[in-house]
């Protein structure tokens, strides 16, 4: 499997344990208690959503029959559309899709739950 792909997975793991551990969180103590950047948080919260396994009441998530699906799937349906068969970064998926990124993320942490993408890490030059 992907490393990227698997991180979202392991991501995922990490916050339905912090939420199985510690009950609902807001979405800013949650990212602290895992020490995840934004990103991958985001990924996560995808990644669970498509597992039907988590909650968000605005700003608090808990384990539970998920409320996302309209949300994050409508968006991975996007992403998937932008994506098809072509090597894209975030940012441009983001911009095609009209979605912001962090709603990207999430999106892609779906479609990474269905095994419908792969990600590699470039490098930037300086």
């Amino acid at each position: 499997m992907n490393e990227i792909i698997k991180s979202f997975g392991n991501n995922a793991g990490k916050v339905w344990i912090t939420l199985k551990e510690e009950g609902p969180q807001v979405q800013t103590k949650l990212i602290k208690k895992t020490n995840m950047r934004n990103d991958e948080f985001y990924g996560a919260i995808g990644w669970l959503a498509r597992e039907n396994k988590i909650y968000r009441d605005k700003r608090t998530y808990r384990i539970g029959e998920t409320n996302l699906t309209d949300k994050i799937g409508s968006d991975a349906g996007k992403v998937w559309s932008v994506i098809g068969r072509n090597e894209i970064d975030v940012s441009a998926i983001a911009r095609l899709s009209k979605i912001n990124k962090d709603d990207c993320y999430s999106a892609l942490g779906w479609l990474a739950r269905e095994g419908k993408i792969t990600a590699k890490v470039t490098v930037k030059k300086k």
